[in-house]
């Protein structure tokens, strides 16, 4: 007798080491997806940064906002001439005002007196350098 096939053996020995690899691949998925969203967290920060220094080159200042507010929400969601903006940007220095990647998260931003700025946004792990936790974007860069 000839039989061609594989004993049960065998198939849940396949299975198991399916089900081995394909754990393994969504914990390497989930690690990548935090550092996806810590990168993007620290290029919206470097790209507020630079919008607020091209406003403060032509108004000598810095919006003034003496208690915090939640930059990319509707009523800070773009940034001209006046600050930041509901809408009505004509001539923005950023017509889109970046919110943080994840559902309803926002960068806080302050600036008392127009002199300075702190914008605050927090990562979830290690990137570029930065600790998980608060880091603080000011004009001399970013620091943690």
């Amino acid at each position: 007798m000839n039989k061609k096939g594989f004993t049960l053996i065998e198939l849940l020995v396949v299975i198991a080491i399916i089900g081995l690899l394909s754990t393994l691949a969504v914990v390497a998925l989930g690690s990548a997806r935090e550092k996806a969203r810590d990168s993007k967290r620290l290029s919206d920060v470097k790209q507020l940064q630079t919008a607020l220094e091209l406003y403060y080159t032509d108004q000598n200042e810095y919006p003034t906002e003496a208690l915090a507010v939640d930059l990319g929400d509707t009523n800070y969601a773009c940034l001209n001439a006046s600050g930041f903006a509901a809408t009505g940007c004509a001539t923005p220095y950023m017509g889109l005002v970046p919110s943080g990647p994840s559902n309803d998260e926002f960068y806080s931003y302050i600036s008392a007196d127009g002199s300075t700025f702190t914008i605050t946004a927090t990562l979830e792990g290690v990137a570029a350098g930065f600790e998980a936790g608060d880091i603080t974007v000011t004009p001399a860069g970013i620091a943690q």
